[in-house]
């Protein structure tokens, strides 16, 4: 078999452990030659497709390496029209591909659903620092983002009981918090603001005020899908044709800005941005990604296209990519860590 591997959507830490390990599994248990496709679904939407053979020394000593060595585009879409979608079918009957491996979030597992519908198989690979794939319990990149906000969050305390200062920190996650949660309370934030809660100003403002009173600094960790009750989501920008046309960012200098009037602490924000896209792998993450780039190479070899790799209840599994496609999963409000984290004192807004 000719296979086609491809990374879509933003970089994550562990993009180079699945290609390593989709690619040696398909060469050494599967006798596939690999392709690798440059710059996600880009590479294959031109006149020419852009590709690179991948072999056993192409894939060896990146293991542990951040970013993806085909490149990624967040932009491209396949099926943004019928000539797009025609090329890029010429493209694949023309180098031959039997499949294609993707690995992505939930925009390229929507472009790969859309690209099976017209003959073209794929196999998929969850890919996100923001944990919200459907049916996937933990993606690949998300622990590796969750140690960096962390991070984070503990230097900027430093500055924050130094100078009796409320500061706010804004984690990626587009409309999903997990990002948000798990790092505020590894990060002992004192306040936790999820895009599945609309905040209460006032709860907020009440939380500062009580610990100028006592500890005289106030940590905030605000997913930038949050927003105020009644309030509007903060757009960063709009791109036509993209899988995600709407970015996110800036809700944590709209919350300064409406905290500062009410409080005799300075607010200071910071927006941790692509900072948490970066770096190496945690080994957490360098595992998990092995384990879904095996299991991908496996569901090629057994023809089993059309399915994301996914883990469940602690189990490699797989489910259909049509039931990913166009679907996000949200931190429910009946979630454990929800309970936790009300319970041992942190202000959900």
């Amino acid at each position: 078999m000719r296979v086609g591997v491809l990374t879509g959507g933003g970089d994550c830490p562990g993009l180079n452990a699945v290609i390593r390990a989709v690619t040696k599994s398909l060469i050494h248990h599967g006798q596939c030659e690999v392709l690798g496709i440059a710059d996600g679904f880009e590479g294959l939407m031109g006149a020419a497709p852009r590709t690179r053979a991948l072999g056993w020394e192409q894939v060896s000593g990146i293991l542990h390496v951040g970013g993806t060595l085909l490149g990624t585009s967040n932009s491209a879409n396949p099926l943004k029209d019928a000539a797009t979608l025609e090329q890029v079918g010429r493209n694949v009957r023309a180098l031959g591909l039997d499949v294609v491996v993707a690995i992505g979030g939930d925009g390229t597992m929507s472009q790969a659903y859309g690209l099976a519908q017209v003959g073209l198989a794929c196999v998929g690979v969850p890919k996100t620092i923001d944990n919200d794939i459907a049916l996937c319990e933990r993606s690949f990149g998300f622990d590796t983002a969750v140690a960096t906000v962390t991070d984070a969050l503990r230097r900027i305390e430093s500055t924050a009981y130094s100078h009796h200062r409320v500061m706010i920190v804004e984690t990626m996650g587009r409309h999903a918090g997990w990002l948000a949660l798990e790092s505020g309370i590894a990060g002992a934030a004192d306040v936790i603001l999820l895009p599945e809660i609309d905040y209460d100003l006032r709860a907020v403002i009440e939380r500062c005020r009580e610990r100028e009173q006592r500890q005289r600094y106030t940590i905030i960790c605000i997913g930038e899908g949050a927003k105020e009750r009644g309030g509007a989501l903060t757009v960063r920008e709009r791109i036509a044709h993209s899988p995600d046309p709407v970015r996110l960012g800036g809700v944590g200098h709209v919350l300064r800005e409406q905290l500062q009037p009410h409080l005799a602490s300075e607010v200071r924000a910071t927006v941790l941005g692509h900072v948490q896209r970066g770096g190496d792998p945690t080994p957490f993450d360098r595992v998990l990604a092995t384990r879904f780039g095996h299991h991908a190479a496996r569901l090629v070899t057994e023809g089993q296209f059309g399915r994301m790799a996914t883990l469940q209840g602690g189990q490699i599994g797989s489910v259909p990519i049509a039931e990913v496609a166009n679907t996000q999963r949200k931190v429910p409000l009946d979630h454990e860590l929800i309970a936790i984290a009300r319970d041992i004192g942190v202000c959900l807004g």
